[in-house]
């Protein structure tokens, strides 16, 4: 049969009508059968273990893994996970976990596994970060930034296997936050069955890209600056809500996600930007959850490089600016001032703790007796990525800038892509950083310890590039003791050597927000690291 020309056009016309309907179907059941979540960067990895940050964690920690122990979310306590239960010698120095059974692994279209989880993987998982000579330790580039900013590996003497669900810690010294720390985001559990077959194949490095875990989700496919997907984990051992998908878009655009979020095309979104708080409010088909913050926004100096060593300096860029209006213009009443680096809601808060106060007078004198009469040039670095602790930190940049002119600094502000930035910071090339931390557990060691301790330098999380010894002994001092009134005094005593040395200036404890759809059920606000995505589910 012969088909005229117009025809043909026309049954092309209709065919592809047809094929465009059936794609469009076939793309909105897709993305009706899973939760779409606006994230607002890349992750640097997909094991939590290599990074700190949030960005990381929230793709990765608690969508693809699971840890020993865990927090619960409401009481901060902590719970079982891959350990059913656990025992502590009277001494304090050895841990031995009872391992959960008939957990599972992921299978996906690169790696099936042959067995469950038992004590060879929580060998393998924490080995790698803690032992040189372990052949992973080095992979992806052999940094492990939390567990080496804590010093944890050096307190470890074994991690020995009991039997196949039983596993054996054995510390050289108390200490008193150790549980907390295995219940972070980083202390996840890979599977040592998959390593050992990359490493056979000769691609170890894939273990961090292509992950293997024993979480809610499955890692299906990732598109650098647009998306990241995972299905459904049908095995996974904790009778939750699970959607068939999970979709992070990704968007760094406050705004745009925003957009999306009131569109429809996102369920959720990360960080929402304090000038679009009362919009979502005010949309009777949004929730804007909100808790008080586990987390400090600062400015640190680094204290390497002149004239940033002189602490004299940096209590005089401290007077110089004033707190109380850089929290008004960036954070629209959404945190409290910091005095400390502990929020109020840590047991160790200390609420009559001494604070900067905004003095150029003072600024300016301690200037001139430093040798600085006409002042100097310096460099602020301001981060690209919006977060609770600082939601707008290139605002608060500007803001800086002004207050140090008046007192005869000139700032230049700096700033880079989020990868970029990150990794100059650790090779210290600036002068001074606006930054924060978010507490990864409640332990107030989580505070002092990464963000100023020496041994967190190379790790890259002490961003002022400070150590002092007296520091040191004092957190020490404060981990060999479970007595809660002794930890307490010893953090006052740190508290004011801080004050008195200012390797960086306190400024804000920010409030948590989390935007999302009302279609969404068990969406909550993780005070303890990472977006949680597992038990979430969307109505229709």
């Amino acid at each position: 049969m012969r088909i005229s020309s117009l025809g043909y056009v026309a049954f092309i016309a209709t065919l592809l009508a047809v094929l465009s309907a059936c794609t469009k179907r076939d793309e909105q059941a897709f993305y009706n059968s899973g939760l779409i979540y606006c994230s607002e960067s890349n992750p640097v990895t997909f094991n939590p273990q290599l990074d700190t940050s949030s960005t990381t964690a929230d793709a990765t920690a608690h969508q693809i893994y699971d840890r020993l122990l865990d927090f619960d979310p409401e009481t901060g306590r902590i719970v079982p996970s891959l350990a059913s239960s656990w025992l502590v010698s009277d001494d304090g120095l050895t841990y031995a976990f009872q391992l959960r059974r008939d957990v599972q692994f992921h299978t996906t279209d690169y790696f099936t596994p042959s067995r469950n989880f038992n004590a060879d993987d929580v060998i393998f998982s924490i080995d790698r970060w803690r032992d040189k000579n372990h052949p992973f330790h080095y992979v992806s580039g052999g940094r492990h930034p939390y567990f080496e900013s804590l010093g944890l590996a050096d307190n470890i003497v074994d991690v020995a296997r009991i039997n196949g669900y039983r596993v054996e810690i054995t510390l050289k010294r108390r200490d008193s936050s150790f549980l907390a720390n295995l219940a972070t985001d980083f202390s996840v559990i890979l599977s040592a069955e998959y390593g050992q077959q990359l490493q056979a194949q000769g691609f170890p490095n894939r273990i961090d890209q292509y992950p293997i875990g024993t979480g809610p989700f499955l890692f299906e496919s990732y598109r650098k600056d647009h998306f990241i997907r995972f299905k459904q984990n049908p095995d996974y051992w904790i009778e939750q809500a699970v959607a068939k998908r999970l979709i992070y878009d990704i968007t760094p655009r406050s705004s745009l996600r925003l957009a999306k979020l009131m569109t429809g095309e996102c369920d959720a979104t990360a960080f929402p930007a304090q000038t679009e708080l009362e919009v979502i409010r005010a949309k009777e088909d949004l929730v804007l959850a909100e808790k008080p913050g586990l987390n400090i926004g600062f400015w640190a100096f680094n204290t390497q490089r002149p004239p940033f060593d002189n602490q004299d300096v940096r209590r005089a860029l401290a007077a110089a600016i004033d707190k109380n209006t850089l929290l008004e213009a960036v954070y629209f009443d959404s945190a409290t001032r910091a005095k400390t680096l502990l929020p109020a809601a840590s047991w160790a808060f200390q609420s009559d703790a001494d604070d900067t106060a905004y003095n150029p007078v003072l600024a300016r004198k301690l200037l001139s007796d430093a040798g600085f009469p006409n002042g100097f040039s310096m460099t602020i670095w301001a981060m690209p990525v919006e977060r609770a602790y600082n939601p707008n930190a290139a605002k608060m940049a500007e803001l800086i800038q002004r207050y140090l002119a008046e007192v005869g600094v000139t700032a230049t502000i700096v700033s880079y892509d989020w990868a970029t930035f990150r990794r100059h910071l650790r090779e210290g090339l600036h002068d001074s950083v606006l930054i924060g931390w978010s507490a990864d557990n409640g332990d107030p060691d989580n505070f002092y310890r990464p963000l100023l301790s020496c041994g967190a330098i190379p790790s890259g999380t002490n961003r002022a590039m400070w150590c002092n010894q007296d520091y040191d002994r004092l957190l020490d001092e404060a981990l060999a003791t479970d007595n809660i009134e002794e930890r307490r005094a010893i953090y006052q005593q740190v508290n004011r050597l801080l004050y008195e040395r200012l390797p960086l200036v306190p400024i804000a404890h920010a409030f948590r927000y989390q935007a999302y759809r009302e279609e969404l059920q068990g969406m909550e606000i993780n005070p303890f690291g990472g977006v949680r995505f597992g038990g979430v589910s969307k109505t229709l």
